[in-house]
């Protein structure tokens, strides 16, 4: 059972930067697969930024230029590094994975983004 352990949410004013970290318990570089979606209260969950087993991303057009998605050098942890942070930006942060044809999810990790 692969699990994701998402960290490094919290309150921050409009203008600042966090970095959200995805823990795997397997190696994220032969993940497919491998992203940060984000959902806000009465909202539809939506993707923010993935990276494929190739390096390959994809990023939200509501993020793009603000945020990026890397991995670190050992592979087992992805990062989500969000700057210039707006209201909206306001969510519960899950990191997900498609490994062996299965969906796995992180529980969550609140951002919230003060004006």
């Amino acid at each position: 059972q692969v699990q994701l352990v998402e960290s490094g949410g919290g309150l921050v004013q409009a203008g600042g930067s966090l970095r959200l970290s995805c823990a795997a318990s397997e190696n994220t570089t032969s993940i497919k697969y491998i992203g940060w979606y984000r959902q806000a209260p009465g909202e539809q969950r939506e993707l923010v930024a993935a990276i494929t087993s190739t390096g390959d991303t994809n990023y939200a057009d509501s993020v793009k230029g603000r945020c990026t998605i890397s991995r670190d050098n050992a592979g087992n942890t992805v990062y989500l590094q969000m700057n210039s942070l707006k209201p909206e930006d306001t969510a519960v942060y899950y990191c997900y994975a498609f490994i062996r044809s299965s969906d796995y999810w992180g529980q969550g990790t609140q951002v919230t983004v003060s004006s």
